[in-house]
């Protein structure tokens, strides 16, 4: 199977803030803004591995800057890493300022998907060839992150996390 960049899953959405979506503030609500985050990362695991795919966990959010009402937010997804059968996608949330039309980034959140086949079995997916600077970075600490998830849920005894290790040895 041929690695792919991670261009080549790059999904944008975009769209407004509505009212029925916003908290008694005024500002988007958290839930509504995970469900724009997890259809974009849906839409960039199966770009990337060509499969049906789940979320299997919400690994980071962060709730940075709140999103007012008639705000235009554009979610933007593209996988940092790939495993066996697991993509880390992460997601950057950006907010246009209504007068100036200047963006600035508002929150962030890495999802991991799972690719399944049509049984709902995990199967195999691409590597992920990171080009740019940002991308390697992130495609460095995805293997951090997956192994303190996997120390936290026991599936990984701290001794064996040689990623980890390496940060305080």
């Amino acid at each position: 199977m041929q690695p792919k960049f991670p261009s080549d899953s790059i999904t944008t959405l975009t769209d407004i803030v509505l009212p029925g979506e916003t908290n008694p503030l005024n500002n988007l609500f958290g839930g509504e803004l995970l469900a724009r985050m997890d259809r974009a990362a849906s839409i960039t695991a199966r770009r990337h591995s060509r499969r049906i795919c789940v979320t299997a966990s919400v690994n980071h959010v962060a709730f940075n800057k709140a999103i007012p009402l008639g705000s235009v937010v554009t979610v933007e997804s593209k996988v940092s890493r790939a495993f066996n059968t697991s993509m880390e996608i992460f997601i950057d949330v950006w907010i246009e300022d209504r007068e100036s039309g200047i963006k600035s980034k508002a929150n962030e959140a890495i999802y991991t998907f799972v690719a399944v086949d049509e049984t709902g079995s995990p199967t195999a997916v691409p590597q992920v060839d990171p080009q740019t600077e940002l991308e390697k970075q992130r495609f460095e600490a995805a293997l951090r992150r997956k192994q303190l998830s996997l120390v936290l849920a026991g599936k990984l005894k701290p001794h064996d996390a040689t990623e980890l290790k390496a940060l305080f040895v």
